[in-house]
């Protein structure tokens, strides 16, 4: 049974156009919020760590976006994320923004292991891959 990673957004003044809507560019820093928040709660890894101490990154390679239904400020929206696929040096993941029981967003970002230094990908460490895989969406 794969897990699923759930983080809650509230969505603020700074997140919205003058309509009080959010502007979309925002929802792709929620999306980058909500991957940061599952390297650090559900992978046990935060950035800092792998940044400044393993000298790696995982940067957005390609995402995909679909925009729903508006959110306004004063919402809170429910992010989940689960792994699609897992590669050598790469994680697909599928992430979605609900309100209740409405879905604003849906967002599918591939991130690549990369070492900092020479920017090329790198596999990702055992103990990483193992937890992405406790994440990894079970076959239909």
């Amino acid at each position: 049974m794969s897990q699923i990673f759930r983080h809650t957004i509230k969505v603020l003044f700074q997140h919205c156009d003058p309509a009080g809507i959010v502007f979309y560019p925002r929802y792709f820093e929620m999306v980058n919020q909500t991957v940061e928040e599952w390297h650090e709660v559900g992978l046990k890894h935060s950035f800092s760590q792998m940044h400044l101490e393993k000298g790696y990154g995982v940067p957005t390679v390609c995402i995909g976006a679909e925009f729903t239904a508006p959110s306004h400020m004063g919402d809170v929206l429910v992010w989940t994320l689960h792994v699609e696929k897992l590669g050598r040096t790469s994680a697909h993941l599928h992430i979605k923004a609900m309100c209740g029981e409405e879905l604003r967003m849906t967002a599918t970002p591939v991130l690549v292991s990369v070492d900092m230094a020479t920017g090329r990908p790198v596999p990702w460490s055992d103990e990483i891959r193992a937890r992405m895989q406790g994440y990894l969406k079970a076959s239909d």
